[in-house]
C-alpha cells in the first residue's frame, strides 16, 4: 500500500518544469520535493506527496480533512 502525504509548499527553487523543486513542510518536518508532477503549485499551496514527488495540488479544505484524518490515526496509534 502507498500513501501520499499532503504538506505545505515553503519555497520553490527553479524555473525549468522537469527539475523545479520545492521545500515543503510536513508538521514541522521539511522536506525537498520534486515538482515536475505539479507544475502549477505556488509557495503557499498544498501538495499531495508520493516518494518525494509532489503528484497534485490540494485545495487547503482537503488537505486540513487529509491532516485531520491522519493526526486521528496517529492518537489511536497511542
Amino acid at each position: 500500500m502507498c500513501l501520499a502525504v499532503p504538506g505545505q509548499v515553503l519555497a520553490i527553487a527553479g524555473d525549468d518544469p522537469l527539475t523545479r523543486s520545492a521545500r515543503v513542510a510536513f508538521g514541522g518536518i521539511v522536506k525537498q520535493v520534486a515538482l515536475a508532477f505539479a507544475p502549477e503549485a505556488r509557495v503557499g499551496d498544498y501538495v499531495l506527496v508520493h516518494a518525494g514527488v509532489a503528484i497534485a495540488v490540494l485545495d487547503p479544505a482537503e488537505a486540513a480533512r487529509t491532516l485531520a484524518c491522519l493526526d486521528t490515526l496517529e492518537e489511536d496509534a497511542e
